[in-house]
């Protein structure tokens, strides 16, 4: 890797992602020793709320966000081309029990205020009674009938109790916002803008590296996070999950990526929750860096 042996740093470098098991998929490249790091790295996993708060807090080097967060933070953290999670016609989904009808003002459990779903649900749903919860708790809430509905993401829209029916799919929401064929933004990456450029340069080419090295050996890989109970479901559902949200489109952002995230970031700003409007592309590591250095 070119821009590796510019760094020199000793101290580790700071990794947090979620426990879902598509960001645990494309991390554990890296911890079972199948990618070289420019640096020592250091994981931890925390719910995606928790992660959005301490990007807000700039508590990690590198940190997996919800993509709506993302203009929140711009001047603190570089978008990562890298370990992205987009819907193509899925994605998280309002459920309810079976054949309850919802109020204008129905009270719903999100994941947290800064969620992409969050966002896309307060658009469509403005007057929705709000309550947060991690996404773990959200069927059970929904199911104790403490809340009317719930939005589930990550493993839970797979597969969850018999008693419960989608009322309506956040993919449905963002095409009708988007007005265009995109992929649903849901989540990537970000990085701490204090590092020095060489050391975020190699930073992100090794996990891009990692996430490429996992997709490549995905049976391999899914079998040993299997063996050593380190994702929450079975192979099957495993299986199922890596097919939608870790796969050959997670490695690099492509244009029609790009175009969904300013997409995305155009509907925050036109529905006032961001103070101005922005591109994605600007706001990512300028890799030419390395080129022109060494002209």
């Amino acid at each position: 890797m070119q821009s590796a042996k510019f760094i020199k740093r000793k101290t580790p470098v700071t990794i947090a992602h979620s426990p879902d098991a598509d960001d645990i998929f494309m991390y554990y490249a890296i911890r079972f020793g199948w990618v070289s790091t420019p640096a020592p790295f250091e994981n931890v996993a925390l719910d995606i709320e928790t992660l959005n708060e301490a990007a807000i807090a700039g508590t990690y080097d590198v940190t997996a966000i919800s993509f709506a967060l993302y203009p929140k933070i711009r001047d603190d953290f570089a978008l990562l081309r890298t370990a992205v999670s987009f819907g193509e016609g899925y994605g998280p989904k309002l459920i309810k029990p079976k054949g309850k009808k919802l109020r204008r003002n129905f009270k719903v459990a999100l994941s947290g205020k800064h969620t992409t779903n969050a966002m896309l649900f307060k658009i469509a749903y403005p007057d929705a009674r709000i309550v947060y919860k991690n996404f773990l708790d959200i069927e059970k809430a929904v199911l104790s009938g403490e809340v009317d509905a719930g939005v589930l993401i990550h493993e839970s829209i797979l597969d969850f109790d018999e008693s419960l029916e989608t009322e309506r799919e956040i993919w449905d929401i963002w095409r009708e916002l988007a007005g265009d064929d995109l992929p649903l933004p849901l989540g990537g990456m970000a990085l701490r803008r204090s590092l020095p450029l060489t050391h975020a340069i190699a930073i992100e080419d090794a996990l891009i590296k990692a996430v490429d090295v996992a997709n490549a050996h995905r049976g391999l890989l899914a079998k040993m996070l299997l063996e050593r109970n380190l994702v929450r479901i079975d192979a099957a559902t495993l299986d199922r999950y890596l097919d939608l949200y870790a796969n050959d489109k997670s490695v690099t952002m492509n244009e029609t990526q790009l175009k969904a995230l300013d997409t995305l970031f155009r509907i925050g700003y036109e529905n006032g929750f961001y103070e101005c409007p922005i591109e994605a592309e600007d706001f990512m590591i300028p890799k030419e860096y390395m080129e022109a250095r060494f002209e």
